[in-house]
Parts: structure tokens; sequence; C-alpha cells
């Protein structure tokens, strides 16, 4: 088979191939805002097109990218286990590569002591809520407002998103809390039914974070009630927010249990990954009849668990979690000084390289005409507008973080430098000086987004 022929003769149809044999609103929606472009490759934490244009990547598919893309160590484990012809899923042995992945992450998760592997975020989410529920004989878990744990039904069941749970119902029975509530949290606990709260340590819509001392708060809430914490680091961890884990940051806290996904990959082969407390993993897997009472069809596989090797491999020899911090840092607080500058941009947040920007209403009459118009047909258009403009005209590719709102997510590989720093916020600086001028091709294309939104009512 000669994938490279096939993918001459047959590339140019991409959009049409998925219009017509997959999900049909993707190309639609790519055509709409102009995101149409055709890719040829990529390489660390770039995109080429068929021109050899570069494209600048600061969204990492969203986070699993966290080396850059085709990262030779991790490619070149991928091919080693490849040709090596292990006797991989066997069912009845218990092969080496699985039991190493798990020993090298256990190391840098102190206070866990097993794992589940599976196959992606939402699989790891799914176990972490079974896990629980079992061990505590109890069925309801608690989540927080906007929160995103997956779309599968049991991850569904906890996600804070109302248009993703709309005719799925009914669900599993979890409840929300506003994040950072204690009062809200404890409410629930004395009911004497929550199995767990599950919470991402910063969320991925809107880069929200709970207050400092939160997260142990929460916690000792949670073990005060014979209830557990599960945290939700899919996105958060692997070295994203500048420690290895996000809820290392805060002293004292020790979940019971910790999904991770998306960076352990090294960008090459799925992979879903469940920490956990010893008396967890024992109360589910209790006997030998209960062996297989959890398990995937493709978890453990090995080129999963090599990706994942060479990935840990690469984080400690490149120091990739130390520069997610420091480049993080740089980027956020030259974002941040902007403030000043522009008044249509509100706040920037975040930790590490997972950066908020927030947009919000101008003072001025000419800039606060065009912001209602955008805020009366739909919120979140305005941050859209800025997407746009630094993709078409600057090559980078960004993300709007949720909808309706009007921030921008940055999860850029972790391997970026102050270089891939300087050219984002040049172009940041070129696309807001367009916006505040209160006219031009931004305010155009504003134009066209409210006639779209209005249109699609």
């Amino acid at each position: 088979m000669d994938l490279a022929a096939l993918l001459a003769a047959r590339g140019g149809e991409r959009y049409e191939l998925h219009a017509r044999h997959l999900n049909p609103q993707l190309p639609r929606m790519l055509h709409t805002i102009g995101f149409d472009k055709t890719y040829e490759r990529a390489a660390g934490a770039y995109f080429y097109d068929a021109e050899g244009n570069e494209y600048l990547d600061m969204l990492a598919g969203f986070g699993i990218f966290a080396l850059g893309r085709h990262h030779p160590v991790v490619r070149d484990a991928v091919q080693q286990v490849m040709d090596l012809d292990l006797p991989d899923l066997t069912r009845f042995d218990c092969p080496p590569l699985p039991g190493l992945l798990a020993e090298e992450l256990l190391a840098l998760a102190p206070g866990m002591d097993r794992v589940f592997f599976g196959n992606s975020g939402t699989e790891a989410v799914e176990t972490a809520l079974k896990f629980a529920r079992y061990a505590t004989g109890r069925k309801r878990v608690l989540f927080c407002d906007h929160a995103f744990h997956g779309l599968t039904t049991g991850s569904l069941s906890v996600n804070g998103e109302s248009g993703f749970r709309k005719g799925f119902d009914p669900l599993l029975p979890d409840t929300a809390i506003p994040l950072g509530d204690l009062a809200a949290l404890q409410r629930e606990l004395r009911k004497g039914d929550v199995a767990a709260l599950i919470v991402e340590p910063i969320q991925g819509k809107g880069v929200h974070a709970p207050p400092p001392g939160w997260l142990s708060a929460a916690q000792a809430l949670l073990h005060e009630h014979k209830a557990l914490l599960i945290c939700d680091e899919v996105q958060t961890g692997i070295g994203r927010t500048g420690a290895f884990f996000a809820y290392q940051d805060e002293d004292g806290v020790q979940p019971d249990l910790v999904c991770a996904a998306k960076a352990l990959s090294g960008g090459y082969v799925p992979i879903g990954a469940t920490l956990g407390k010893n008396w967890i993993f024992e109360k589910v897997y209790s006997s030998m009849d209960r062996v297989l009472v959890h398990s995937a069809s493709f978890g453990s596989n090995a080129q999963a668990m090599a990706a994942g090797l060479a990935t840990l491999k690469v984080m400690k020899d490149e120091r990739v979690v130390e520069n997610a911090r420091a480049v993080g840092d740089l980027l956020r607080s030259r974002l941040a000084a902007l403030t000043e500058k522009y008044e249509l941009l509100a706040e920037v947040r975040g930790r590490g390289l997972m950066i908020g920007i927030e947009f919000g209403r101008p003072k001025s009459l000419k800039l606060r005409t065009g912001w209602t118009a955008l805020q009366a047909a739909r919120k979140g258009l305005f941050a859209q507008m800025v997407v746009v403009p630094l993709l078409q005209r600057h090559r980078i590719l960004t993300q709007v973080s949720g909808d309706h709102l009007e921030v921008i997510k940055l999860i850029p590989p972790l391997i970026i430098t102050e270089r891939e720093v300087d050219r984002f916020v040049d172009a940041f600086c070129d696309v807001m000086d367009d916006a505040h001028r209160g006219s031009g091709l931004m305010w155009d294309f504003g134009k066209t987004l409210v006639k779209q939104a209005v249109g699609s009512r």
C-alpha cells in the first residue's frame, strides 16, 4: 500500500470527503471562518502548507502535542516497538512495558499507587467515575459549573456545558456546584450519597482556576464525609502548567484518583491513564473473579506504552516542564502588560503554558458601538474576530476557549521558546491595533459574523 501516492492522488478531496462521509458541519464551519487551510506537513511547533509557508501552532491539538509534532525520540520508540514484533495484547500474560510506564508515571505523582491504562481522556474519566462509585458504595458525583470531562455518557454526566449535554439525557445522578464554592460542596456532602468530586485544577473552558487553597479545603471536606477527590488532569497534566500535574502547585493536595491522557501520547498513539490509591484498586479488583471487571481492548498496547515511556524520557532530559513554566510566565506577563494599552483586553490569566486572554466591553463610544452589536448577535464573536486574522494574516493557529466566551486559550507545545513568544505577541498587537482603530478588515469580518449568527438562529 502506497500511502504517499494515495494522499497525492486524493488529498485534495479532504473537505469534500469529510462533508460526504464524516461530520458534515466540520468542513462547513472551517469554510465559514476561513480556517479551511491545507497543511502538508508538521514539525515541532509548526505546520507547513503546500507552498512551504510556516504556521505557528498555539493549539497543540487541544494539548496533545506537548512535545510538538514528530519528536524524534518518541518517533524512534514507536518504530522500535513495531520492529520488535512483540506478542502484544495476548490477554494472558503480563508484558513489561505497561509495568515500566506505570512505574515511571507513579514516580512523578507521589502518593499514587497504581495505574489503569485506557485509550483516551474520556476513558480515564470513565474509569475514575466507576472506581469512585464502587469504592465508596455511593452513586452521586459532584462536578463544577463549566467543567469539561469528556463526551461519553459517564463523562458527559459531569460535563458542565449544557450545549454538550442537551438531547443525551438521562445521564448519571450527578450534581454541579460553582467552582471554588466550599459552602455548596459542604451542602451536597451532608446528604451522605456523594462518591466523589471531579475537578480540573484549571478549567479548560475559559481558563479559570479556583481560589488559592480551595482544592486542599475541598479535599479535607470530601475526606471528612468519606468521599473522594478526582483531579482531571487530561489537559492540565504532563507538564502543561509548569508542574507535572497542576494539583501539585497547591500544598497538601493529594487526590484519590488522577486522570491523564493527551500529552502522555507524545502525539503518536492514543493513551489514557487513571492513577489511584492502592485501596481503591484493591477494592475494585478484589478477587480473581473480578480480574476483568474493568478493562480496555487496546489499553496497555505496546505502541502506546513505548510512546508514553519516550514522552516521559524527553520531559526529563529536555527539562520540558521547567520550560513550560518559564516560557509561560514570560508569555503571560508580556500579554498582561498589554491590558494597559488595549481597552478591549480585559484580563490575561493562567499558569504555565495554559493561558486565557479575555476581552471585555471597551470604554470609548466608537468601540462600544461595534462591541455591543457583536454581543447582541452572539457572545464570543469578538474573540473569533481576533482568532481569524491571527491565522489569515500572521499564520498563527489559536482557538476560542468555549462557546459564547470572549476568551482565547493558548495551549501551545511546551517546547516553544522566546522566539515563538515574540512572534505571537507581535502578531497579537497588530490584530489589536486594527481592532482599536475601530475599522478595517477585523470589523468588516465582524459584520459578516453577525449576519451569520443572526441567520443561524
